[in-house]
């Protein structure tokens, strides 16, 4: 993995890497944390935190939400990259069709995560100029490891603070 600069990013764009994760997601006992990464002018912005018996999706529409929140300058262009098919086909494939179905999916059931997916498309339609992009996990995309990073590093460090 090449060195990250912030130089490699184009100024007056914001960038934003969120990512999301759990440990025993399949089991009602899990850990989950998000974690995110900003990138605007050459200065950097990143937080993270954690959440008990939670699902790996709900963890991914935190962490965007998380970043777009932390965002003041909405004008700019803000380009998202994650590794979450599930939030970036929602955002650019699925929601119009939730809006105009009332969050229905094509089985007229609630789509799942509602609350989440209601505030995140919120905040998106705050934005002038965003982009979603999906990258593959842990692979050459710098910004969404560092975000995987923060992500395990928070849940690494609450599991040590209950030993």
């Amino acid at each position: 993995m090449s060195e990250f600069k912030l130089s490699d990013h184009q100024k007056n764009v914001c960038y934003v890497y969120a990512d999301g994760a759990t440990r025993d997601n399949q089991n009602k006992k899990n850990l989950g944390a998000w974690g995110y990464y900003l990138y605007f002018n050459n200065n950097c912005s990143f937080d993270s935190g954690i959440e008990l018996n939670t699902t790996n999706n709900k963890m991914e529409l935190y962490s965007i939400i998380s970043a777009l929140n932390k965002i003041k300058n909405k004008k700019a262009k803000t380009i998202v990259t994650m590794d979450s098919k599930y939030v970036v086909d929602g955002i650019n494939e699925w929601s119009k069709k939730w809006k105009k179905n009332g969050f229905r999916n094509s089985q007229k059931e609630e789509i799942k995560n509602i609350e989440l997916w209601r505030w995140l498309l919120d905040l998106v339609d705050k934005f002038d100029n965003i982009v979603f992009n999906y990258c593959k996990a842990h692979k050459d995309t710098e910004g969404n490891n560092k975000a995987d990073l923060l992500c395990n590093e928070a849940m690494d460090k609450y599991i040590n603070e209950q030993n």
